[in-house]
């Protein structure tokens, strides 16, 4: 496809809300609706209040009327094969929290700069055999690490959230640099993961732009290793390779924001939270070919731009080095996921104890998610 990520099916152009779920597989072909049906467990629901008079003033200025608090629509979908699973309540969105308006954050990133990776080269312990320097990055050794090879790509300009699209297709370069070095340097690690906490909203501890790079022994980081096991036995089960059939099910939603030379990216039917998007190439695709590292950069611009996000988390999900052919990875391609973490002026976390033991709650809609990444791929 050219890259416009359009919805097949035209009942899903007219309803494009994520509370129109049922009604939108019900309107599927027998063929997709089947697909869809395999791969997810979907069920609607209606919470009904009755507030009492005193709150009615409240409720109207934060969620627009006393009716919507009085008859709320929430949508569950279950991943049946990975048991990832989502609660959209579109009311969540709209709760007031508390917020430090006033701590500004560019005033915050500007406080910072001057810190150890502003230097990286003086102010983070390199990898035994060195580092890896490109054009907008350099690595260094992760000073608290969590694995036998674990470091950091501090990119070249202390604002987080400065980069340009050559940024991201550089840091994809320098990830990879670095495990092939630490690979050289450790032939038995090969499993790889390449992850970007962006602003202490998402967990990272230096505000500087970077990212982190690992490489493990044995058996893949867990939930890449749950993702494997997952594929191979809807597999057995279905008969089908999984990550084409959740492609295809997203498309046939209209949750497909660009296509092009087998890089699909699309809005999250299971996000983690809110404007989780996931990109996903071809099994075989290095995670560097234009076709995916350049379709990665123009999302998190436009993630930034567009959608407006300020905190993310991403990480690169692959094969191990060296077994992307081998049986037991061979429907798994180079994936990205990417998530919103919310208004990093924010007091209030958005992962609570559902997030951690039951299934994640998110007040988006990734129908509006999907159409705000299609229209901005379109006109950049």
């Amino acid at each position: 496809m050219d890259g416009t990520g359009a919805a097949s099916l035209l009942g899903a152009e007219r309803l494009s809300s994520i509370t129109d779920l049922p009604a939108i597989i019900a309107q599927l072909p027998d063929e997709a609706r089947w697909r869809v049906e395999r791969l997810f467990s979907v069920d609607a629901a209606t919470a009904r209040t009755e507030p009492p008079p005193e709150m009615h003033e409240w409720l109207s200025r934060h969620f627009g009327s006393v009716d919507a608090v009085r008859a709320q629509r929430v949508v569950r979908v279950t991943n049946r094969w990975t048991l990832e699973g989502t609660l959209f309540s579109r009311l969540r969105g709209r709760r007031p929290v508390e917020s430090d308006r006033h701590d500004d954050v560019a005033r915050e990133v500007a406080a910072t700069e001057g810190g150890p990776f502003c230097s990286p080269e003086t102010g983070t312990p390199a990898s035994v055999w060195g580092r890896i320097r490109g054009s907008h990055a350099i690595t260094g050794a992760n000073a608290a690490a969590y694995d036998g090879q674990h470091g950091v790509i501090v990119l070249e300009q202390h604002d987080p959230l400065a980069f340009d699209t050559d940024t991201i297709v550089g840091l994809l370069d320098v990830g990879r640099a670095w495990a092939d070095r630490s690979r050289q340097a450790d032939p038995e690690a090969s499993a790889y993961l390449l992850i970007w906490n962006c602003l202490w909203r998402a967990g990272g501890s230096v505000v500087h732009g970077h990212a982190q790079v690992l490489l493990g022994r044995g058996a893949h980081y867990a939930r890449v290793e749950r993702l494997r096991r997952d594929a191979s036995a809807y597999r057995t089960a279905e008969g089908f390779p999984y990550l084409p059939e959740l492609v295809a099910a997203h498309r046939d939603l209209g949750l497909v924001a660009w296509e092009r030379d087998g890089a699909t990216l699309m809005a999250s039917l299971t996000p983690i939270k809110e404007r989780e998007v996931l990109l996903i190439g071809p099994p075989g695709m290095d995670e560097r070919d234009p076709a995916f590292a350049n379709v990665l950069a123009r999302t998190l611009v436009a993630y930034r731009d567009a959608l407006g996000v300020r905190s993310f988390n991403l990480a690169l999900l692959r094969p191990p080095l060296g077994q992307d052919a081998t049986p037991d990875w061979a429907d798994i391609g180079p994936m990205v996921r990417l998530v919103d973490r919310g208004d990093p002026g924010s007091r209030s976390s958005d992962i609570g104890a559902m997030e951690l033991y039951a299934a994640s709650v998110v007040g988006g809609d990734p129908f509006e998610t999907a159409t705000s990444l299609r229209e901005a791929l379109a006109a950049s």
